[in-house]
């Protein structure tokens, strides 16, 4: 038998046996009298507890369990384990919940919460960031009236939710966002919501990478495939056909140039590609550099080199002369006719300068920062009739990366530009004691000789 009733059935025993007592002393009449005010009594003590126990019921959920006797207390007990249990799984549950939004929150994905109408319901951090929502405001409220672009609008609308839509963003100009809806449960939707922006930038760079490519290599292409019909379906005189031929040849050097120039881009970029350091001397690289400027210029500018100190430099000599050289063959190309190009050489605490300054057509504000892109160029048909592949300067950028340093430029439309390559101070040394046929060549160097 159960605690239960054991401890239920003591009282009214104990009541009737009063009762069988008081029998021959008093009468049957009295003592079932007693035995009925006995019954009573234990009937209302157990509506008192059941009207206890119906107010508890009744009471908020924080509400203690009330305390009992007797068979009650049992009852209570049982109750009061209950509860705890309750509380523990609400608490667990809770806390699971609050580990889910967590991480939810910390998501670098947007995510919303949608019923079966499309109506917000949560949204993380991102999310709100992505789409402009704000839960205060916002819950209930329709996703259709947050994010309008029809493409969304059409997406959600077609019901086929396997693939995302790309939109841009309504809140952060320049943004591009990729959006999916998941189902789950029995109506409700996750969306998701993701910034693609470098992403479409990349995908967009290497389109006008391919087109800028094809655009470049059509141009020499058509040129000699037109003078080969030409020298193959007619007969010309011998200057003619050499100056076809020239002709054909400059296009070919174009064309390798171009090759060249991304074979230098490509192996810059490479995570494989390591960087083979030396410790050079940084003058005749300089007088190397003047010295191609000149032959480029073909005496159409004043070009002077002042190498103000001299200096050794760690670092790999044939990708710094690259960088060094394709900043002067700028200068060249976009210099007019007479024009002045300086190239200058220092070495202070900081480190070691190189600087090309010239008089040429200048830059725009707004140009500058895309300058070190692939294929921009300030003026096309300039670079183009000087065989200018508008690869340089993408080329310096990364071999300025690798050093580690960062090309600053000073200009402005039709005053010029100046371009300035700082290293680091670790990776120049100078020097003081030169040795005589270096000090030759600082000494012209330093009294600024004119190359023509």
């Amino acid at each position: 038998m159960s605690p239960i009733w054991l401890r239920g059935l003591i009282v009214p025993l104990a009541v009737a046996v009063v009762a069988l007592l008081v029998w021959p002393l008093a009468g049957a009449v009295a003592a079932l009298a007693l035995l009925a005010v006995g019954m009573l009594a234990v009937a209302a003590w157990h509506l008192i507890q059941l009207d206890a126990l119906a107010r508890w019921a009744g009471a908020p959920l924080e509400q203690a369990v009330p305390e009992g006797r007797g068979t009650w207390a049992l009852a209570y007990a049982a109750l009061y384990r209950r509860v705890r249990l309750r509380s523990a799984r609400q608490r667990d549950l809770r806390l699971a919940l609050d580990r889910f939004v967590s991480g939810a929150e910390a998501l670098p994905e947007g995510v919303v919460l949608l019923d079966g109408a499309n109506r917000i319901q949560w949204a993380n951090p991102r999310a709100q960031t992505h789409l402009g929502i704000d839960l205060r405001r916002d819950a209930g409220t329709p996703i259709v009236n947050l994010v309008r672009q029809p493409a969304f609008v059409q997406y959600l609308a077609k019901g086929d939710l396997s693939e995302p839509v790309v939109i841009d963003s309504q809140r952060e100009p320049g943004m591009t966002l990729s959006i999916q809806i998941v189902p789950f449960g029995m109506e409700e939707k996750l969306l998701m919501s993701r910034d693609i922006t470098r992403l479409e930038a990349v995908a967009r760079l290497r389109r006008d990478f391919i087109a800028n490519v094809s655009h470049e290599l059509k141009t020499p292409l058509t040129v000699l495939t037109g003078f080969l019909e030409t020298l193959a379906d007619m007969r010309l005189e011998e200057r003619q056909r050499h100056r076809y031929l020239a002709l054909m040849t400059e296009q070919s050097q174009n064309m390798q140039r171009l090759v060249d120039d991304l074979l230098t881009l490509s192996a810059l970029e490479s995570e494989h590609s390591v960087l083979l350091e030396t410790d050079f001397a940084i003058v005749p690289l300089l007088l190397q550099v003047s010295a191609d400027a000149k032959a480029l210029s073909g005496g159409r500018h004043e070009i002077m080199l002042d190498i103000r100190d001299q200096a050794n430099v760690l670092g790999s000599r044939d990708e710094l002369a690259s960088a060094f050289g394709n900043l002067v063959s700028n200068a060249v190309r976009y210099t007019p006719d007479g024009g002045r190009i300086a190239l200058d050489w220092r070495v202070s605490a900081n480190g070691g300068e190189f600087t090309v300054s010239d008089t040429g057509i200048g830059i725009a504000t707004e140009q500058i920062p895309r300058l070190t892109e692939r294929f921009y160029r300030v003026d096309r048909s300039r670079s183009r009739a000087t065989g200018g592949t508008g690869l340089g300067l993408a080329i310096v950028k990364h071999v300025l990366i690798r050093h580690p340093a960062e090309l600053a430029i000073d200009s402005a439309p039709a005053q010029g530009s100046r371009l300035t390559v700082p290293l680091p101070a670790r990776r120049v040394k100078l020097v003081t004691g030169a040795r005589p046929e270096a000090d030759v060549a600082s000494t012209t160097a330093t009294h600024s000789a004119s190359l023509r």
